[in-house]
């Protein structure tokens, strides 16, 4: 679709931007989630639109037909990509696809609480002067997920490489980490697994990077937006359940410390230059491995060496080059 014909449709008051890929009953119970707290609001207009990326697997075809079996018809559509355009390529094919005041970017393994999606409008509205709004992430039980965070840096790098205490309080403030609930000051970046952005927002900014294939282009779009002016705001009482790892295997790979994929690395690569430019990707990269070179010294006083994630030493290198080439997508796109 074309930006001239996207800006002929009627606009309605949010988009929400759903990526499938080979999880159809994730992402079937996402959007009942979405259409229980559009029903909660009457005064909302609103369209769910779903990107399949590619899954080949049979759930493009589940989530047509049961958006097809809705009765009443549902306002959800499926737009089928026809590559794996990777995160941010898939929901911008949903942004450009529907004029909109908001976009509401979903993962498929998360659902919304009853009140999330106006709580975080009531805050779209009242708040033009920010772009970016964050609701409370949780767990199924209710417990909070860390979804805020400080912008990485080469000290939040040191502190990573090291996972040292000592290290870890003596250069706290430039963890990324951030305590819960989250300090307004403390948020460089909100987790993208469910954000809601501005429309007017975007028509300044541009489109999410698709430089990047998966993770650090929330990061990204943070950073651009807080260099543009825009603030980002925690929405607490708007509550989303996440169920980690869904939609993705990189949080279970690393819990157990083996090798990530490729594209985790060249994303971060490209996040560092773009941060900071070669200096800064050069000195993320010099302080993780100073921070190894600390944990392996803490046998000498009697404590274990921390693991490192498998072939990290090696894989942070990754598109150190070439920072904006390659972004290492699993089908090579």
């Amino acid at each position: 679709m074309s930006d001239t014909d996207r800006f002929h449709r009627p606009p309605c008051e949010v988009v929400v931007s759903i990526i499938n890929f080979r999880t159809g009953d994730l992402t079937i119970a996402c959007i009942r989630s979405v259409l229980a707290a559009m029903a909660e609001t009457d005064d909302v207009t609103g369209e769910v639109i779903v990107v399949d990326n590619r899954s080949d697997d049979g759930s493009a075809e589940a989530i047509e037909a049961w958006i097809a079996a809705q009765s009443p018809p549902v306002p959800v559509r499926l737009i089928r990509s026809p590559g794996n355009s990777g995160f941010s390529g898939g929901h911008n094919q949903a942004i450009s696809a529907q004029r909109a005041a908001f976009y509401l970017l979903m993962n498929s393994d998360g659902l919304l609480r009853p009140g999330a999606l106006g709580a975080l409008l009531a805050a779209g509205r009242a708040t033009p002067a920010a772009g970016i709004f964050a609701p409370r992430i949780e767990h199924e039980d209710g417990e909070a997920q860390m979804s805020c965070f400080g912008l990485p840096n080469p000290a939040s790098e040191l502190i990573r490489g090291a996972a040292s205490g000592p290290v870890t309080r003596l250069l706290q403030r430039f963890d990324t980490a951030v305590p819960l609930p989250p300090a307004p000051e403390r948020i460089g970046w909100a987790s993208f697994a469910c954000i809601l952005l501005s429309g007017r927002m975007i028509d300044a900014l541009g489109p999410l990077d698709e430089g990047y294939f998966l993770y650090f282009e929330d990061v990204e779009y943070c950073l651009r937006a807080r260099r543009a002016g825009w603030r980002l705001m925690h929405v607490p009482e708007a509550r989303m359940v996440h169920f980690r790892g869904g939609s993705g295997p990189v949080k279970k790979l690393a819990g157990e410390r083996q090798r990530l994929p490729a594209y985790f690395y060249a994303s971060r690569s490209r996040f560092f230059f773009q941060a900071g430019g070669r200096a800064g990707l050069l000195a993320a990269n010099l302080a993780w491995m100073f921070g190894r070179g600390i944990a392996a010294l803490r046998p000498l006083a009697g404590r274990p060496r921390p693991p490192a994630i498998a072939g990290e030493w090696r894989d942070i290198w990754i598109n150190f080059l070439r920072p904006l080439g390659d972004r290492r997508a699993p089908d090579g796109s």
